[in-house]
């Protein structure tokens, strides 16, 4: 069955619209598009520039400041990231290609800022950063930087297995007043127009990033949030674990792709 769906967009000067076509095949089983290809490559020349260009890019602003934040004190303690972690090269190479994963304490599904919060209120004793705060952003950047490279490679075993399939299935889940699957766009009709844009296949491996449409700096969820918000869905809570589990998915979908962090997108 072969859906059609015309789509309006409010662009606070006019409205435009596209249609859409949809081939309605129920339920999917968990996939990667083949071959994987990151977002990179479906954006303009002038974008890639940016990102190879660490001089050039404005998301190497929020790695550097992630930097001098890895050195500062904080908590009663006065201690910082480098007093437990050293030299970030180092200690933190491959991390964010492995992220999210569960916590073994705890048993929690953490992704790479709530590990760094879960070290500031635990091990510093310090208060948590907001999500999406200039703070966590930029020690998020900067821990992403050191994996920057290296191929995407979560673990998907039974200790997460169920956030796994739950984050497959929103993935999967038409959502919405324009009753929207991710599957939909990213990866039944990627490489096609929305607007002016080119759809990718939706892959995390260059967050958290810097937007030209945003003019800032934000993290994944920001992204995801926005996603809802364009299919006019509830939109769920930055940090949740509704969108947790589709984080822990996505990585899964961009295995084999190089870490880009802090990337550069549309």
């Amino acid at each position: 069955m072969v859906s059609f769906i015309f789509i309006m967009f409010g662009l606070g000067w006019g409205v435009s619209s596209f249609l859409i076509c949809i081939a309605d095949e129920g339920p999917k089983r968990a996939k990667r598009p083949q071959p994987p290809r990151s977002g990179i490559e479906f954006v303009s020349p002038e974008i890639r520039a940016f990102q190879e260009d660490d001089f050039s890019s404005p998301a190497m602003l929020w790695a550097t400041r992630g930097e001098h934040l890895w050195q500062e004190t904080a908590g009663p303690r006065g201690e910082s990231c480098q007093s437990c972690h050293h030299d970030a090269a180092q200690s933190m190479k491959g991390v964010s290609a492995r992220y999210p994963k569960i916590d073994e304490p705890s048993g929690a599904l953490l992704n790479v800022e709530a590990r760094i919060n879960r070290c500031r209120t635990e091990k510093q004793k310090a208060a948590a950063f907001a999500y999406d705060s200039e703070s966590l952003l930029a020690l998020t950047a900067y821990v992403g930087l050191q994996s920057r490279g290296m191929e995407m490679k979560v673990t998907i075993d039974e200790k997460n297995k169920a956030r796994f399939e739950s984050g497959q299935r929103l993935f999967s889940t038409r959502i919405g007043q324009m009753n929207l699957a991710c599957t939909n766009c990213h990866d039944d009709n990627y490489g096609r127009k929305l607007l002016n844009d080119t759809i990718s296949q939706g892959h995390i491996n260059a967050y958290p990033a810097y937007r030209i449409e945003w003019q800032d700096f934000g993290s994944l969820h920001r992204r995801l949030r926005a996603c809802f918000y364009g299919v006019r869905a509830q939109l769920p809570t930055a940090g949740s674990d509704e969108l947790l589990d589709l984080e822990l998915f996505l990585a899964w979908r961009s295995q084999g792709l190089p870490v880009e962090t802090p990337g550069v997108r549309r």
